[in-house]
């Protein structure tokens, strides 16, 4: 069984909770950790594009749930893929 982020951009609200709070976000981008979106082209795992969560490089997520714990409308989650 693989879990892995699942997104559900019609419930996003574009708020960013999720890409701030991720711990390998911050670890790679200075403006992540400082509290805003990324403004480099680094590789992180999720960002927010168009109004929604866009998940970008899977394979870097931890699946420590931190992303899924900041979002308030449950937005996004970990679930067997």
């Amino acid at each position: 069984m693989t879990i892995g982020l699942k997104t559900y951009r019609e419930l996003c609200h574009g708020c960013g909770n999720c890409v701030v709070s991720c711990p390998v976000n911050a670890l790679r981008s200075e403006e992540v950790a400082g509290g805003k979106g990324p403004s480099d082209d680094v590789d992180i795992i999720m960002i927010v594009e168009d109004g929604a969560i866009q998940i970008k490089n899977a394979d870097l997520c931890g699946k420590c749930g931190t992303c899924v714990q900041s979002c308030p409308v449950d937005a996004i989650t970990l679930e067997e893929l």
